[in-house]
């Protein structure tokens, strides 16, 4: 199944949580905190592999999360850091951010690859907190929890040649015929119903061609299955315009031809300058030589080269052409993008409110932050614990909202009394 756009959520590991333990040794009864650091969590990470050319896995797996960093040990060992997520997608590849659509990463080549999150820090072993007056804490920092996030990945095939035309106008049996590909070809429109993608040898050369589907008259807009594949044509370095010259369908290949560069340049003003030229197919029917004459004389500035992919007729001057052209033009590039990265939200702010005379109360996520480092029921915590409220200003707005000693203080779940 061929997939090109997905929706995954994606989540580095947690921070292993800091160790709380004290050297016990025979003869040292009363050793000194020796409590670890956990480790960091595992990150994200996307590489481009060039043996997969769908998005399919990600149809069936919408989660990926990284491992955690291990809890902190004694005698000051650090936690194992979380192993990397490493995730394999197709060469051209573009992964943007769900929420804002801004691009985080274009991989154009195989091997490319993008840390796109970061794990998160292990958090402190009581070790760490030990200082000249606290001799003995019993107490740890939890690891840093990381966030969930949704990332959009977009396929662009990376092609060197590019085969547009309305439907049924030979795209598909071209493609057949001057490469190794074997889309599904029948008489009828819309048989080819996702992109198909060859390698043309010729004279001791290759590139790789692909059959772009479904453009008809406003494609650009949302009509026919073309807007679903354009962007593919964007990586293509040249474009075969497959015009249908025996008009057996009772269309005007010069109508054709119009309507589909038309769609091309409403898309995107690359695809409109984009170097092209046209394969004037089923030239084995008898009406194609008097069509034919008269698209020369009205389209100009485009090479034509009358051919008949059933018949296999006149494709060696199209492949000549190829070649030539490929070798002076530029290789693609990667999408000119400013870069997004993921950034933890990290709210420290509070807010003091006056529940009743004497009663104060502390909100925010600053609250959060503290919870989940301090235990209240320790001492050395504690005493940590009002340090934090003193230098984060909590206790400087509370004594602006006129709170004085022997006040109850509301933090989460915790009530002290408020001491000057």
């Amino acid at each position: 199944m061929f997939v090109d756009k997905a929706v995954i959520t994606i989540k580095a590991g947690d921070g292993g949580d800091g160790a709380v333990s004290f050297l016990r040794l025979k003869g040292v009864p009363c050793g000194g905190p020796d409590g670890g650091c956990g480790g960091k969590g595992g990150d994200v990470i996307f590489v481009a592999d060039e043996n997969i050319n769908t998005l399919a896995e990600f149809f069936y797996r919408k989660k990926f999360i990284a491992e955690k960093g291990e809890r902190g040990g004694s005698k000051n060992c650090t936690g194992r850091s979380g192993r990397g997520l490493i995730i394999k997608v197709p060469a051209g590849t573009v992964i943007k951010d769900f929420e804002s659509g801004r691009v985080i990463a274009d991989l154009v080549s195989s091997g490319d690859s993008v840390n796109v999150l970061e794990g998160g820090r292990g958090g402190k072993g009581n070790a760490s907190f030990c200082t000249s007056t606290r001799k003995a804490p019993s107490f740890a920092q939890q690891g840093e929890k990381t966030e969930p996030r949704k990332v959009l990945l977009e396929l662009k095939l990376i092609a060197d040649v590019g085969l547009v035309g309305f439907p049924n106008a030979g795209k598909s049996s071209l493609l057949a015929a001057i490469s190794n590909a074997r889309p599904k070809i029948a008489n009828y429109h819309f048989t080819t119903l996702t992109p198909n993608l060859g390698v043309v040898s010729h004279r001791e050369e290759s590139f790789v061609a692909a059959d772009i589907p479904g453009l008809i008259e406003r494609a650009s807009q949302g009509q026919g299955l073309g807007h679903q594949f354009l962007r593919h044509i964007e990586r293509t370095r040249m474009l075969i315009h497959v015009i249908d010259m025996s008009g057996i369908e009772g269309r005007d290949p010069c109508r054709d031809f119009e309507i589909i560069n038309g769609e091309l340049g409403s898309y995107s003003e690359d695809l409109a300058n984009m170097p092209q030229i046209v394969a004037a197919n089923k030239m084995d029917i008898p009406e194609a030589e008097e069509n034919l004459r008269r698209f020369r004389e009205k389209v100009r500035g485009v090479k034509v080269f009358p051919c008949s992919a059933a018949t296999r007729q006149g494709l060696s001057p199209i492949l000549d052409e190829c070649i030539q052209m490929l070798k002076i033009l530029p290789k693609p590039q990667p999408l000119r993008f400013e870069p997004f990265m993921f950034t933890e939200k990290r709210d420290d702010s509070f807010e003091v409110s006056k529940l009743e005379e004497g009663v104060f109360e502390v909100r925010g996520g600053l609250v959060d932050i503290l919870a989940k480092n301090v235990t209240l029921d320790d001492y050395h915590s504690f005493n940590y614990f009002q340090r934090q409220l003193k230098d984060r200003g909590v206790i400087d707005k509370l004594r602006e909202m006129g709170a004085k000693n022997g006040d109850t203080i509301i933090i989460g779940d915790t009530e002290f009394d408020f001491v000057e």
